[in-house]
């Protein structure tokens, strides 16, 4: 099995690293191209034109995961690849990262895998507009295809720890505002299963606990023995347009589908054990 990424970012390098055949993932420059080999991660350059190094890879590559980000243009790889599924020769199977945001607002109930998207954001709509996309180019040749809607991702290196530490965190309150959350390692055991067992449709890539913003400051700061940034109610807290935006979507994500089609445990169902391994590793 060969695995080709576009988008080697914080997410791609997790699934590269847990992938278990041979992998390549983009990147935009030559210069960060050659950090992720600094990081034993095969990476070429795909800045917008399909290079003939690009292309033997995309010709070779039995799966494909999608984790570059549209934008008002549409998806940066559908719109620059033309006749995607006859370069790809060798492809069996696609996934698509999304986000759990295509869903809109549900004013904190649950939803599911089964829950019709309605974005309220711009992000949101482009992200829906690009699933569609990828799903009618795949329907033409029954090639399976995988969306994973994560919610908010962290991990080592991008976590609530590192915002206490360089003092940007914050503690904003919204009555009744929860998230989920997904720790990258998870992301990262999810597609790798969908891919091996040719899945698809929806999979919501979030943990067990939904919970308030604010409840997992406090928690990490209490790890950390520092005290949590004070309080700010979210109507009258200093936010960008972007960071309020976040705040426009309220819903619980259940995830049932990773359970029963993919058999996943996740490793970390709750915000407390990803919070836990990642204090633990950065005290080692």
């Amino acid at each position: 099995m060969k695995l080709l990424i576009f988008g080697m970012g914080y997410s791609g390098k997790a699934i590269a690293r847990a992938w278990p055949g041979d992998v390549v993932g983009t990147t935009r420059s030559a210069e960060k191209a050659e950090k992720l080999r600094d990081q034993s991660l095969e990476a070429v350059v795909f800045d917008g034109a399909l290079s003939d190094e690009l292309a033997e890879h995309l010709a070779d590559a039995t799966h494909i995961v999608l984790s570059a980000s549209p934008s008002e243009m549409g998806d940066p790889v559908l719109n620059t690849i033309p006749n995607f599924l006859e370069r790809a020769k060798a492809l069996q199977w696609l996934g698509y990262l999304s986000t759990v945001g295509v869903y809109g607002d549900f004013d904190g109930a649950w939803i599911s895998e089964t829950t019709v998207p309605k974005p309220v954001s711009k992000r949101g709509k482009w992200r829906v507009e690009a699933e569609d996309g990828w799903q009618a180019v795949c329907s033409t040749k029954n090639i399976p295809f995988a969306t994973f809607r994560l919610a908010g991702i962290y991990g080592p290196g991008r976590s609530t720890f590192d915002k206490l530490k360089a003092g940007k965190s914050r503690r904003i309150v919204k009555p009744g505002q929860v998230f989920n959350r997904i720790h990258v390692d998870d992301i990262a055991q999810i597609v790798v299963a969908a891919a091996k067992l040719m899945a698809s449709g929806v999979f919501n890539g979030a943990d067990d606990e939904p919970a308030p913003p604010q409840i997992v400051v406090e928690h990490a700061a209490k790890m950390l023995g520092i005290d949590p940034p004070v309080e700010e109610p979210f109507e009258t807290a200093d936010m960008t347009p972007m960071a309020r935006s976040f705040y426009g979507d309220n819903k619980r994500c259940g995830n049932a589908r990773l359970k029963k089609d993919l058999g996943i445990t996740l490793r970390f169902p709750t915000y407390r054990e990803g919070l836990d391994a990642i204090f633990k590793q950065t005290e080692e």
